[in-house]
């Protein structure tokens, strides 16, 4: 049998075709979920109460309940945050003067990624971009555009906020 296989394993034709073999395997069993999945309405949902809801509306009481204890903010622009500071700035910069900012999902950037253990899912990438606008004589205009990654986790089967990428900040030319 070894000799059998040993002009196929010298070949590059047989290499190349299994390198592309292993490409596709991983591309397939690693891709982000469909947009139609519970998964990715799921946590569409949950970046709504983020960022519709805490961010724009400025209602806290809706973003608390869906953030890890043991929550990190990582910013490009204003470093790191625990969850109190991370709540605190919200509270007191965002939503001090309400409807001066709000903060929009670039329209098909969301992007989820399962993560499994054993074939168990306990937790997501969620990956997009999103538009800053800030009040300018009266008018909410588009002033910044960045990249932000989320860690959601399972904890008791509630899907929580536990860490935030917020990165590539730079001013929008619309």
């Amino acid at each position: 049998m070894n000799t059998f296989l040993k002009p196929f394993k010298e070949s590059l034709l047989f290499k190349i075709l299994f390198a592309i073999a292993l490409f596709l395997y991983s591309f397939v069993s690693n891709a982000q979920v469909d947009k139609n999945t519970d998964l990715y309405k799921v946590l569409k949902a949950k970046d709504s109460i983020i960022f519709e809801r805490a961010f724009n509306k400025c209602e806290i009481e809706k973003l608390e309940p869906i953030i890890s204890k043991n929550f990190e903010f990582y910013h490009d622009v204003s470093g790191v945050q625990n969850r109190n500071e991370f709540l605190n700035v919200i509270k007191k910069n965002l939503c001090s003067n309400p409807g001066n900012m709000k903060r929009d999902l670039v329209k098909n950037s969301l992007q989820v990624f399962p993560l499994k253990n054993k074939g168990k899912l306990y937790g997501t990438i969620q990956k997009g971009k999103h538009t800053f606008q800030e009040k300018q004589n009266g008018i909410l205009k588009t002033v910044g555009i960045a990249d932000f990654t989320h860690l959601w986790i399972l904890e008791s089967n509630i899907w929580k906020l536990k860490r935030v990428l917020s990165y590539n900040h730079k001013p929008f030319k619309g």
